[in-house]
């Protein structure tokens, strides 16, 4: 359910921290997840990749459920989850297994976020496994479909093009009910384009695309390749909304999570009331993967979310910072 609570910056938006699961120790993911609550984010976030390399030679990459695990035995407050699954290259009992016990471990502070995946060769085709567009889009709302019913504890069955389940139980089932929330992330169209698209996919099920999507469960992610951070503007968030809006008949218990750069300068406080009256819920960091990443996010950690920029701090010297965590209580997805 999205919840707006009051920050001391007044934009009332959770701040969440996202990056690679790109590590040679995962210990170190561990110990930002562990800095990140400390540091007063709400939310920590785990990329999920197999090479992130078409050459099949990409960085080191670790597990990024093993250390969520890790993480949340370590923390009590932040939320935990993966931005994003590619949950068309996983078998979703196996993955509702997994964020099950994840949510079991951390009392409750699981957010799943899934989505195609990419690269698709990398991710996908390397491994013998479908890489269509289309095909992946299918396995993913299938996919879902199944991760919901199975997280009912009651007896489950599925036939689809893809997957066949059932009837089956699964037990136990995760702590939020009636399931981990679900936020779908995608890319989003220029209007005139997706306008477009729309009529060449005339008499295609409306149910496809990334923001509808995302309005079958419960959150969208939105990514603008292109911009700083690939930061969707707060117009697109705000149309976004208004889709969503649209399909689901409102976006109250929805969330919107701008995904962003990495706040090193302090320009974010001034972005987000304008998000935040657009519809946005979360503001999501993440460093990119360009080396040395890791210790930026670091160095980003020393301040908390609430960076305010050298020209506002001069009075006092330079940088000022303030931390203001969200006091968490167990919610349940209505």
């Amino acid at each position: 359910m999205a919840d707006r609570r009051d920050r001391a910056d007044g934009a009332g938006l959770h701040r969440g921290l996202a990056v690679p699961c790109f590590a040679d120790d995962p210990a170190d993911l561990v110990r930002l997840g562990t800095d990140a609550e400390r540091a007063g984010f709400d939310g920590y976030f785990l990329w999920d990749h197999l090479v992130h390399s078409d050459s099949g030679e990409g960085p080191p990459i670790v597990d990024p459920w093993q250390v969520l695990a890790v993480v949340a035995a370590r923390t009590s407050r932040i939320k935990l989850g993966t931005m994003i699954t590619p949950v068309a290259r996983r078998r979703p009992w196996k993955l509702a297994k997994e964020v099950t016990t994840l949510d079991l471990l951390s009392g409750g502070r699981v957010i799943l976020g899934v989505g195609l995946g990419d690269p698709a060769h990398a991710e996908f085709g390397l491994f013998g496994e479908p890489a269509d567009r289309r095909v992946r889009a299918e396995l993913l709302d299938e996919g879902l479909e199944v991760l919901a019913g199975l997280w009912t504890g009651q007896l489950f069955s599925y036939e689809g093009k893809h997957f066949t389940v059932g009837p089956v139980r699964f037990s136990p089932g995760p702590v939020q009910r009636p399931r981990v929330p679900i936020w779908v992330g995608g890319v989003l169209l220029r209007s005139g384009l997706l306008a477009r698209a729309a009529r060449r996919v005339a008499g295609v099920r409306p149910r496809s695309g990334p923001v509808a999507r995302a309005a079958r469960w419960d959150g969208f992610v939105p990514i603008h390749p292109g911009r700083p951070g690939d930061r969707a503007t707060a117009g697109e968030i705000a149309a976004a909304r208004d889709k969503i809006a649209g399909l689901r008949g409102t976006t109250a218990d929805f969330d919107i999570a701008v995904w962003g750069e990495l706040d090193t300068a302090g320009r974010v406080a001034a972005r987000l009331p304008g998000y935040r009256d657009a519809g946005a819920t979360w503001w999501l960091e993440s460093p990119g993967s360009r080396p040395g990443w890791l210790d930026v996010v670091r160095e980003r950690l020393q301040h908390g979310p609430d960076v305010q920029s050298a020209r506002a701090g001069r009075k006092t010297g330079g940088v000022r910072y303030a931390f203001s965590p969200i006091p968490t209580t167990r919610r349940e997805i209505r």
